[in-house]
């Protein structure tokens, strides 16, 4: 049968229809592809210059800073209430510190050595994650402790002398320790290592996967909810409400000169508080209201990940350059 000049027609729109529908699904599997290849730099991009350049300039000095902390925190004549809170803060921010210096040197490693680069990723990886949600956990409410000391010490100073005691302060400390670290174990859950194995080369690598605990979407959703508001939301809420009223009440102090010594170190501490917002609050937003995870994550998110674990770093670090500043000042 011989064809029409519709019929052929015809043929020559589905032609056409085919190929502009085979060009627009290879524009957008282009469009993935560049996006993909996008991320990935972004985030080698923010790997290079946070664990090649920023980690080692913040977390070294940050960390010998904390352990100076300690040392002068312990002589006898620095043996307050305060100082026992400082003292554990140190101890904290001095582990968040340590794992952030293990990190880069696992990121050096990827440069120079990649196959023992994978096999220390894929083991410390795991407990790296519970070390810094435990660190952080008990960092956070190290320096709740330390505002809600200074804010009786500052606007309820006849009763502090009854309240404030190094001996509380201890307690307070040792419980923060317990308690926070326990409702981080979960994470220490989140991750397994596993090995896969290439049956051409015979070569052996190692890789970080969810567990089947951390696959369980009603069990993700609590956990996350509940130790973000433990570790970011509501010590945030508490911190601002106190650094509010310290500063309230300092305003109303400051012509009295008999407080000038215990103004001074209530500015540093809210400098130390001020430090732990700016640090902490890009990672709550990240964890909790966008939902964002860390290893399991995309490339894009992974890379914003490395500049707000960075700022957790300038806090840890910072807190104990703080308080190292304020005791350079008394001598």
């Amino acid at each position: 049968m011989a064809l029409t000049s519709s019929d052929s027609g015809l043929i020559v729109n589905n032609s056409t229809l085919r190929e502009y529908i085979s060009t627009m699904a290879n524009d957008s599997d282009v469009t993935r592809q560049t996006t993909t290849i996008d991320h990935e730099m972004f985030y080698q991009t923010s790997q290079f210059v946070t664990g090649l350049i920023l980690y080692p300039v913040i977390c070294i000095p940050g960390f010998l800073a904390n352990i100076l902390t300690l040392i002068v925190l312990s002589q006898k004549n620095m043996l307050t209430s305060t100082n026992a809170f400082l003292s554990a803060l140190a101890v904290s921010d001095a582990v968040k510190l340590a794992n952030d210096i293990i990190y880069f040197l696992v990121i050096v490693l990827m440069r120079t050595n990649p196959t023992v680069a994978n096999k220390a990723f894929g083991y410390v990886y795991p407990y790296a994650h519970f070390i810094f949600n435990a660190s952080t956990c008990v960092s956070s409410w190290l320096t709740v402790s330390v505002a809600a000391e200074r804010y009786i010490m500052v606007c309820h100073p006849a009763r502090s002398r009854s309240i404030c005691s190094r001996k509380r302060s201890i307690i307070t400390s040792m419980f923060v320790f317990i308690i926070m670290t326990g409702m981080a174990l979960p994470s220490a859950l989140r991750y397994k290592t596993v090995t896969v194995t290439n049956p051409k080369s015979n070569e052996t690598t190692y890789n970080v996967n969810l567990t089947d605990l951390w696959k369980q979407q009603t069990f993700v959703k609590s956990y996350t909810w509940i130790i973000h508001l433990l570790r970011c939301i509501i010590p945030l809420f508490i911190l601002i409400v106190l650094n509010f009223c310290i500063i309230n009440a300092l305003r109303k102090t400051r012509a009295n000169k008999k407080l000038s010594s215990r103004n001074r170190v209530t500015f540093m501490l809210i400098m130390v508080i001020v430090v732990f917002l700016l640090g902490i609050t890009p990672d709550a937003v990240l964890s909790t209201f966008l939902g964002f995870g860390y290893h399991e994550a995309n490339l894009l998110v992974k890379g914003i990940r490395e500049f707000t674990d960075t700022l957790l770093a300038v806090s840890a670090a910072g807190q104990g350059q703080e308080e190292q500043k304020d005791r350079d000042g008394k001598h």
